[in-house]
């Protein structure tokens, strides 16, 4: 179902519905694609469209909704502002006071002032390449990592979370595996928060890995440049 609204304009055929505001056109929305759950709608200031938020992405129609926008870009013509990723990460930001802390790995550089957490698989070649080649020169953070093995892309991934979690010293274990690819022996067994993990980045509508999410909320995806990341933890500590 979500395949059809992915495509780039869908016409629809309830034209002759009469919607007054965002309430009535969510409604419509929600009887249109029934399956989908529709988290807000709300209106643009442009030239009668409205914003749709569904199924992790945003979407674009009229009050009528005579038509659907999908994979299309607002921008702003006169600052040229991509307003569409501004949205995104707005409805998108996660309270990052209540992310469960205890259940990540706790890794502190410099004076470790900054807080980011990440979504690391530890069989995920580019949560390997962000820590080697881009938090590697970060300083004054402290990263959390929650370990996010996924089993269908990774099926080795789990166990060898929890060799790391149940390391004596879980941070140079983790330390040994990302950048040495050297696994700790003979770790005993102890409680794994990897279920739990799993809840939470279902919650939040994680599904890839690495997913890296700053203080105030925002998230990034993939390993991005580590001047990329350094300007957002940046933007973070000014809100």
């Amino acid at each position: 179902m979500i395949k059809k609204i992915m495509a780039c304009v869908v016409l629809s055929s309830m034209v002759g519905l009469a919607m007054a505001d965002e309430a009535s056109l969510k409604k419509a929305v929600e009887a249109a694609y029934p399956k989908i759950k529709v988290d807000s709608v709300s209106k643009t200031p442009y030239a009668g469209l409205y914003e749709v938020f569904m199924a992790g992405q945003i979407i674009y129609t009229d009050e009528k909704m005579t038509f659907l926008i999908a994979e299309g870009r607002l921008v702003d013509p006169k600052s040229k502002k991509d307003l569409t990723a501004e949205r995104m990460d707005e409805l998108t930001k996660i309270d990052f006071s209540k992310l469960p802390l205890e259940q990540a790995i706790k890794v502190v550089k410099g004076n470790g002032s900054r807080k980011l957490v990440v979504f690391s698989d530890v069989d995920c070649p580019y949560c390997k390449r962000l820590e080697q080649n881009e938090l590697s020169n970060i300083s004054d953070v402290t990263i959390y990592t929650f370990l996010y093995p996924i089993a269908q892309l990774h099926p080795d991934a789990a166990a060898k979370s929890k060799a790391i979690w149940c390391a004596s010293n879980r941070v140079k274990a983790w330390e040994d595996w990302i950048m040495r690819n050297q696994l700790p022996k003979n770790a005993p067994n102890c409680d794994v928060p990897l279920e739990k993990v799993g809840e939470l980045a279902k919650a939040l509508d994680i599904t890839s890995t690495p997913t890296l999410i700053f203080s105030d909320g925002r998230r990034m995806l993939g390993a991005q440049p580590y001047k990329d990341i350094e300007r957002a933890m940046q933007a973070a500590v000014k809100k």
